[in-house]
């Protein structure tokens, strides 16, 4: 059994930061890239940004300079420090993850997701 746990949303005024945490647990042999996504109120979920298990990231161009994606191999832990926060931040964010279980078995997990709301 794998899960994704995420946390660190809540309200921030507009230009304030936050940093969001994915922690993984369970039956894990490895993981190789792992993900923030968001999806605010009546839009489709978007990718805000990407880590390989080797450490190259890629950035959504509306997150790009404000947002860093960072992972902690030995905690199973993909983060994202989000600067200069705008109202349009304002989303349900989720992570997710390429995991290899101990059986072998690959497949994507997701979190739950965490509230982030920027008010301005």
């Amino acid at each position: 059994q794998v899960q994704l746990v995420e946390s660190g949303g809540g309200l921030v005024q507009a230009g304030g930061s936050l940093r969001l945490s994915c922690a993984a647990s369970g039956s894990i042999f490895g993981i190789n890239a792992m993900r923030w996504y968001r999806q605010a109120p009546g839009k489709q979920r978007e990718l805000v940004a990407t880590i390989s298990s080797g450490g190259s990231t890629n950035y959504a161009d509306s997150v790009k300079g404000r947002f860093t994606i960072s992972r902690d191999n030995a905690k199973n832990t993909v983060y994202l420090q989000m600067n200069s926060l705008e109202p349009e931040d304002t989303a349900v964010y989720y992570c997710n993850a390429d995991i290899i279980t101990t059986s072998l078995y690959g497949r994507l997990y997701w979190g739950q997701g965490t509230q982030v709301t920027v008010s301005s």
